[in-house]
Parts: structure tokens; C-alpha cells; sequence
């Protein structure tokens, strides 16, 4: 797999599995598919002060990695809120590890300490993914979300890079 920045000609596919996401699961919590503009305004926003990863494999982008503001406020400026995001016919081959470990190195690189992953549970794969990488379970949000007629608990994990 070959990981690099996200360039625009990304876009289209990016949203293309991210939208799956969507209309599948409960691993985000937005209920309506986004558009591409959408979508280019999001990764814009992120690669202004932080960054956005994709990884391909024969040319083909098969997933994306990305971190941003975890809260708003000055105090929270060395934390940073990260995930992955793969293509259904890519999980469970390495990929989303090594995609996240490459964003974990360009975190620490850029200065900052603290990584929050928020999963929305149950989601073996992606705790399983996050104590690979060194992420710590911090505590259980219970309820919070509301998806496909039922409420959602989010787990908070947490992985220091200072």
C-alpha cells in the first residue's frame, strides 16, 4: 500500500466510502450521505492545520486517515481527534494499521502530544485497531448516539506521542 497526502482528484472516492459508512453502520454518527463539496470542504479544512492521509494500493485509494481540533478552545491545541476510514474489501489485511501508524508518525511530527480515537461501540475492529497502535481505553460515553432506531455508546481512547 502506498500512503500519501490527499490531493482533490481524492475527493470523489473518499466520500464514496465514507457515504457507505453512512447508509451501513453506526461508526459515524451522521444519517444523511454527504456530497462531494461537502466532502472537499472537510479534507480542506483538516490539511489547513492538520492532516489527511489516503492510502492506495494499484493506484486505487482503499482507505483514508485523518486527525483534527479535538475541542475548540487554545488549552486542547496538542490534542488532536484521529480515525481511519477503509473500503469494505480492504479490512482486516493491515491496511487501516498501517494508514493510522503513518498518521500517528505526522501527529507526532507535527507537534503534537495527545491522540483521541472516539468509537462508537460495539466495534471489535476498531478497538482491536486502536490497542495495536497503543490507544487506552479512557471511558465509556453511554448513549450519546442515536442511530437505526437505537442509542449508541462511544467509547473515548486515548495514545500519548509526546
Amino acid at each position: 500500500m502506498n500512503i500519501r497526502q490527499v490531493k482533490d482528484d481524492d475527493i470523489a472516492r473518499i466520500t464514496e466510502i465514507y457515504n457507505w459508512y453512512i447508509l451501513n453502520t453506526t461508526v459515524t454518527f451522521e444519517t444523511e450521505t454527504i456530497n462531494l463539496l461537502e466532502m472537499k470542504k472537510r479534507v480542506q479544512e483538516k490539511v489547513a492545520n492538520h492532516d489527511w492521509l489516503v492510502g492506495e494500493l494499484n493506484q486505487e485509494i482503499i482507505g483514508y486517515a485523518y486527525y483534527g481540533s479535538f475541542r475548540s478552545r487554545p488549552a486542547y491545541n496538542h490534542t488532536v481527534e484521529s480515525t481511519v476510514y477503509l473500503a469494505q474489501e480492504s479490512i482486516g489485511q493491515g491496511f487501516g494499521k498501517s494508514l493510522y501508524g503513518e498518521l500517528i508518525k505526522s501527529a507526532e511530527e507535527n507537534g503534537f502530544r495527545e491522540l483521541i480515537g472516539v468509537i462508537a461501540l460495539p466495534n471489535p475492529k476498531s478497538t482491536i485497531l486502536h490497542q495495536k497502535l497503543g490507544f487506552e481505553e479512557i471511558g465509556v460515553l453511554k448513549k450519546v448516539g442515536y442511530k437505526f432506531d437505537g442509542y449508541i455508546d462511544v467509547g473515548i481512547w486515548q495514545k500519548s506521542i509526546a
